[in-house]
Parts: structure tokens; C-alpha cells; sequence
């Protein structure tokens, strides 16, 4: 980090933990960049720059370094620091996105579950007190900066599944009051669907078949699409294990590791939130404890895993036993159906990075883990409730 004096800006560039989109600075690092990692570095650079001209023209905060911060699934993210030391986190959302649905999301759902005692950032309104700052294409959002932080993409170990459990537990408590989605039941092929995955698979195949693509992650979608079609069946024999029915409510929607931060062995902040809707608390549990970067570092995760349901089920009893004992057989069972980010490669290919490209794998080695395991895990889950 580069810091200047008066009211000049440094755009300092920090290594991003690794997200779904946004390439980490060693991976730009070395050799003779191409054209496209070329391209990116300038777009990046200049939506920096406007985050920080808008940081000062909306919220009056006149930042004298602005740096990358943790990268979302969804959005680009920085950290301003202002002339008196103080740190804002900014969050600039992609082109196109509906801000309205955006204030609803992040900002009213998140506000919702801090009053219930969730950790989320305070969220610092504009001068003429929207929530969202957007001009000439560029939209951001401010909210108070969490010190000596880190997020989840490094993995869970010790006393963090049981944190995370526990506030995830306290997080799908509280928002089963929101008035936009009190829970319900609804047939688990809503929430893990065979048959719309085989449709899915299918579509790029033919895509494939006209332009084969020679190496990249187009060329591994290709085969990776065609193993997962020729797997379905298997899966729909695991899927069968399922309940018939499972819970859905609001929950968070975005609960993926670079939305998850940590301070040491606790959970600091939940940041990212969506739109409100009605989702799997089940899915989304097993969605951030089980998160592909987790299961593939940590071999004991189905020990973290039952620690993370023990305090899940101690902070919200609600949810029956039989969805908890499913999360593992679930979060398999959804990657197994999962296109991203193989549908990247058919649909925008400019999104296609190195990272992306190592979340994918990572993605599909996680499901051949899961599966591999899900006798083990279960049996473990299976003593804890009984």
C-alpha cells in the first residue's frame, strides 16, 4: 500500500483472496501479460478510479488510498482509507445489475439481520441518503470497513466450523421472520434438479461439437460436461436419499466464502447479501462449510462438518434433523447439478480467467470428495443425532 499525503489518491493493488471472477495480482505476475490479462488490468484500474472519484462526490469521503479488497462472486471490491486513518469498504457492482433489487438485497436484508445481532457491516447512506451511489454506468455502495479480517477462501479449521455453524444458525433464525419469504416445503427437486441439470449439460455440447476447443477451461467444460451427463444417473440414485421435501425461506443467497470474513477463530462480518427469496437453509449451510476450497484442504472436514451442524441445530432448532443430516448428500448432490462455471465458457467467455478456471476444478474434485465421503460423513452426523 502506497499512501500519500493532502488529498491526492494512491491506487494501491493488493492480492485479492481468490473469488469467482476476479484474478488475484500473482496471477498477472511473470512472463509477458497477453492481451486479454492486459485488458483487464486497465478496466480494473479505471473502475477503480471511479470508485474513488464517487466515494468523494457522494458520500463526501475523500479517500487517499484506495486499494483492492477481497473479491466477491459478483462484484469488485476496494478498501478506501480517508485523510484521518478511517477505512471504507466499497463495493462496485457489475454493469446491468438491478439497484433496485440491489438496495432491497444488501442493504435493507442486511440491515434486517443486524438487528438480529448477525455480524454485518453498517452500511453508510449518500448525502441525499440512498443507499447505492450510481452515475455514468458506475454504481457503489459504502459500508464501515472490518479491521484485522480475513475471509473464508483459505478454508475453515479448528473453532471456525463451529462458528461459522453457529452463525449461520443464527442468521437462518432470524431471517425466517423476514416478512419477503417465512418458511415453507417444497419437493427437493426444486432445490436439487436432475433433469434441469441434463438439460443444462446438454445445451453446450452441441456448441462444442461445431467449434472444438483445443485447451482452456472451453476444453475442459467440454469434457467435464460430458463425464457429469454420463454420471447423472448416479446422482439421481443419491439424490434419492434426499427428503422428499425440504425448507426454504429467506436466507442470505451469496453465502460463499468471499462473503464470509473471520477474525482469528470467529466470524466478523457477512457481507454480499441477495435479493430476499425463498432457498434451502440446508443448501446454504452446506454451501459455505462445505465450500470446494474447504473439502479439498481440510481432510477432516466431515469432523468439522458435524461440529458445524451441532452448533447450526443448538442456534436454530427449527429446522428439522432430517434436513441437517442431508446438508453433505444436499451440497453434493447440487454441485453434481451445478454448470457453473462450465456454462462461462459458452456464455462469456471474456469472464474466463486463470482463477475461474482453478474454481472450476476445484469445484469438480470437491463433488468426486463429497461423494467419496458421504458414507463417512453421514455416519458421523447420524451419532450426533442420535
Amino acid at each position: 500500500m502506497t499512501d500519500t499525503s493532502g488529498d491526492s489518491l494512491s491506487t494501491g493493488s493488493t492480492s485479492a483472496q481468490q473469488g469467482e471472477n476476479v484474478p488475484e495480482a500473482s496471477s498477472l505476475e511473470g512472463g509477458v501479460s497477453t492481451p486479454q490479462e492486459e485488458e483487464f488490468l486497465y478496466r480494473d484500474a479505471s473502475r477503480l478510479q471511479a470508485a474513488a472519484q464517487m466515494t468523494t462526490g457522494f458520500y463526501r469521503i475523500v479517500p487517499t488510498v484506495v486499494d483492492e479488497g477481497p473479491a466477491g462472486t459478483a462484484t469488485s471490491n476496494y478498501v478506501a482509507q480517508d485523510s484521518d486513518g478511517a477505512r471504507w469498504f466499497v463495493t462496485a457492482y457489475p454493469a446491468g445489475i438491478d439497484l433496485d433489487a440491489e438496495r432491497q438485497a444488501a442493504l435493507e436484508l442486511g440491515e434486517s439481520a443486524r438487528l438480529g445481532r448477525i455480524p454485518v457491516p453498517v452500511v453508510r447512506k449518500t448525502l441525499d441518503g440512498d443507499l447505492i451511489a450510481a452515475a455514468d454506468g458506475m454504481a457503489v455502495s459504502v459500508a464501515a470497513y472490518i479491521e484485522d479480517t480475513e475471509t473464508a477462501a483459505g478454508g475453515l479449521s479448528g473453532d471456525r466450523w463451529a462458528a461459522v455453524g453457529e452463525t449461520v444458525g443464527r442468521l437462518h433464525r432470524t431471517l425466517a421472520r423476514h416478512p419477503a419469504g417465512t418458511p415453507r416445503r417444497v419437493p427437493t427437486r426444486e432445490v436439487c434438479d436432475v433433469k434441469r441439470a441434463r438439460q443444462r449439460l446438454d445445451r453446450p455440447l452441441p456448441l462444442f461439437a461445431k467449434r472444438p476447443p483445443t485447451s482452456g477451461l472451453p476444453a475442459r467444460a467440454r469434457e467435464t460436461a460430458a463425464r457429469r451427463l454420463d454420471a447423472l444417473p448416479a446422482v439421481t440414485d443419491m439424490v434419492k436419499g434426499l427428503p422428499t421435501t425440504l425448507t426454504v425461506q429467506t436466507v442470505h443467497g451469496d453465502l460463499a466464502s468471499p462473503n464470509l470474513f473471520l477474525r482469528g477463530q470467529h466470524v466478523a462480518a457477512l457481507i454480499d447479501f441477495r435479493p430476499p427469496g425463498h432457498r434451502s437453509p440446508a443448501w446454504e449451510l452446506g454451501r459455505i462449510v462445505l465450500d470446494p476450497r474447504t473439502v479439498l484442504a481440510q481432510p477432516q472436514w466431515p469432523t468439522g462438518l458435524a461440529e458445524a451442524v451441532a452448533a447450526y441445530r443448538a442456534a436454530n432448532p427449527a429446522l428439522p434433523a432430517e434436513e441437517l443430516f442431508a446438508v453433505p448428500r444436499l451440497a453434493a448432490g447440487y454441485l453434481a447439478c451445478s454448470v457453473y462455471p462450465l456454462s462461462e465458457a459458452v456464455d462469456d467467455p471474456a469472464a474466463v480467467t486463470p482463477e475461474l478456471e482453478a474454481y472450476g476444478r476445484n469445484r469438480q474434485a470437491a463433488m468426486a470428495e463429497l461423494c467419496e465421503r458421504l458414507t463417512e460423513a453421514e455416519e458421523l452426523l447420524h451419532d450426533f443425532f442420535h
